[in-house]
């Protein structure tokens, strides 16, 4: 017998794809019980085209991958006079985006929420006119949220300075290791700029979602869980229930079929454990001085290794723009790629991570630490080497290596190089060393407690059950 139909659940997108993947996962949940979902996905003004170039391939790239997923797009805003700095231009452009999404809830029959992207905040104001309960679904760790919902309170409440003139003074946030001031995103090094005035009204709003959706695992984050269910991180008012419903991670089959990639028939011919692993996500940006330093590194540690190489950008500062493939005869030393191409493989701009991860031949991951590759290492159980570059890496390599301790850090990667010597002695020191079996032994651990948090009747699938009811989508 057919399920009653269900009113829509409404998901609105961020740009980047590193919003767009997971919310993806998330609509397959909705999915997979019956649930209509529909993501509504903002269009970059034509002031903006540079930022986003890549917006619009990615937007159509996950819907022909996804043809049960309906997208919508909404119309592209004015923004004659777009802020230069690009995390403005996204927060003002997905602010002016608001008016579309009204009009288009209001065309809908009937919709039982809205879940919104962690920087759509704005958008809690069309789901209060409509009376349509909204909630927020947050990509990056539950440790990240407990320390940014606090930081409005710590910076209204602390006569200290800015951050960046703080170098590595700890600063203490409920639930999560000390961090470095060093290590906060460059948006909030100053106090009184507009990117951190901006980001702290965002995190001032996130309470008045009616939840929290998590792309994460409770037994990954515990502290940092226990402390937003305690009220800790926003003193004075109420936290909304946390629903902690990961990893949410793109299966490797559909992300990319093994006939199609090399590099996986290449790892096929190593030994198990035996390959270093390095990618920095899509927006990778390590110079070309910096790249001969890893090529150096690698040569020197004698390990294996599979290496994906993006062209450096133009502008250090425009990592977001797109770049054209590298010329790797240019940008590694003379002779390397002839003299590792017994046991190294150098791809460009892309490789299939998820199945690289899961592999049964890769020892370690090198990676910024972007949350999406913190979730996949963690669930494929690889140790990781952060290197962390922008936004909120430098962050999540605190809980990675002090909380979790899933990983080591490249010591040098807040300088101008990380030398080929250090890259040797970390690469070594994990495929080595007992320092390297004790990581291995955890990160099984972490992948049993992925596997388990999905299983039927695991604390994932049970906080999106939970979630569900208190939609009155499921009983």
């Amino acid at each position: 017998m057919e399920a009653d139909p269900h009113p829509a659940v409404v998901l609105h997108a961020c740009l980047g794809v590193g919003h767009l993947t997971p919310m993806v996962e998330l609509a397959k949940l909705f999915l997979r019980r019956g649930i209509p979902v529909i993501i509504a996905v903002p269009t970059p003004p034509a002031s903006t085209a540079d930022i986003f170039a890549s917006s619009a391939p990615a937007v159509a790239s996950l819907a022909a991958a996804n043809p049960t997923i309906s997208f919508h797009h909404l119309p592209a805003p004015e923004y004659p006079n777009p802020d230069p700095d690009p995390y403005l231009q996204m927060v003002d452009t997905l602010r002016l985006t608001v008016p579309s999404l009204l009009a288009f809830l209001r065309s809908l029959p009937s919709v039982a929420a809205l879940v919104l992207d962690t920087f759509c905040v704005d958008a809690l104001d069309a789901a209060d006119e409509l009376g349509i309960p909204a909630y927020i679904y947050f990509t990056s760790s539950a440790a990240y949220l407990a320390a940014f919902l606090h930081l409005p309170h710590y910076l209204a409440t602390t006569d200290g300075g800015d951050f960046k003139d703080m170098g590595k003074d700890l600063l203490r946030f409920p639930g999560v290791p000390p961090i470095p001031a060093s290590d906060m995103p460059q948006i909030v090094q100053d106090r009184a700029s507009r990117t951190c005035v901006v980001r702290m009204g965002q995190y001032r709003r996130k309470p008045e979602a009616r939840g929290l959706l998590i792309n994460t695992y409770e037994r990954l984050e515990a502290r940092a869980v226990r402390a937003l269910r305690e009220g800790a991180c926003v003193p004075g008012r109420p936290t909304p229930p946390v629903y902690c419903i990961g990893p949410l991670i793109v299966k490797g089959e559909a992300a990319a079929p093994r006939a199609q990639s090399a590099c996986l028939s290449w790892l096929d011919a190593q030994p198990e454990r035996s390959v270093v692993f390095l990618c920095f996500g899509s927006l990778g940006a390590m110079s070309a001085a910096q790249l001969k330093e890893i090529a150096r590194g690698l040569e020197n540690s004698g390990h294996r290794f599979l290496w994906v190489v993006r062209s450096p950008p133009e502008d250090p500062a425009k990592y977001f723009l797109p770049r054209p493939e590298p010329d790797l005869n240019a940008l590694l030393p003379d002779g390397f790629l002839d003299r590792t191409a017994a046991r190294g493989m150098v791809v460009k701009m892309w490789a299939p991570q998820v199945e690289v991860l899961r592999h049964a031949a890769t020892g370690a991951f090198v990676t910024h630490c972007g949350w999406n590759s913190v979730m996949e290492a963690a669930s494929a159980g690889v140790p990781m080497l952060c290197w962390p570059q922008y936004a909120e890496q430098r962050a999540n390599k605190v809980f990675v290596v002090d909380e979790m301790k899933l990983g080591v850090v490249m010591e040098g990667y807040d300088e101008e190089l990380v030398k080929a010597e250090e890259v040797e002695k970390k690469v070594r020191l994990l495929m080595e060393s007992d320092e390297g079996e004790k990581l291995r032994g955890r990160l099984a651990l972490a992948n049993k407690k992925a596997a388990e948090a999905l299983a039927d009747g695991g604390p994932s699938r049970t906080a999106f059950a939970e979630f569900l009811k208190d939609l009155k989508l499921q009983k």
